[in-house]
């Protein structure tokens, strides 16, 4: 049996405000949801495709290209719309790809840091004078 939820726990359940999900329907981002005595009832399905949105939302995707990634889905599985929306995923795991890229060079500079101050606060320690702790400053060209 599939259980509806109203707006305000559908909110609680998907981490965006009830404002958010009611403009999210206003775009085209959802579909008009059921209604009951005038009141929004999300039901499993929706669930999961808020659950989704915040996913691309939370890893970058423009909200334009959801837009468009939804128009295509409701125009179901023709051959153009599923080879749009492929592509529109796939650009969109290559930023995501890229993005990581760069978050892993960032950590891996912080925790060099990190270790860095640790070095300084334990200045007896092995390796200690060969922790660093800034790289980046500027080398004169030779």
């Amino acid at each position: 049996m599939t259980t509806f939820l109203s707006i305000a726990e559908a909110a609680a359940a998907t981490g965006l405000s009830a404002t958010t999900l009611r403009y999210y329907e206003q775009i085209g981002l959802i579909a008009p949801i059921e209604r009951r005595s005038g009141a929004r009832r999300y039901g499993d399905a929706d669930l999961r495709w808020i659950e989704f949105l915040v996913r691309l939302r939370a890893t970058g995707m423009s909200m334009r290209d959801m837009q468009r990634y939804a128009e295509l889905l409701r125009l179901g599985p023709t051959p153009d719309s599923v080879a749009e929306r492929q592509a529109l995923l796939e650009d969109h795991a290559r930023r995501v790809e890229a993005d990581l890229d760069t978050l892993t060079d960032t950590l891996a500079r912080i925790r060099a840091k990190i270790s860095g101050y640790a070095a300084l606060k334990a200045p007896d320690a092995p390796g200690a004078a060969d922790a660093p702790l800034c790289s980046t400053t500027r080398r004169s060209a030779a």
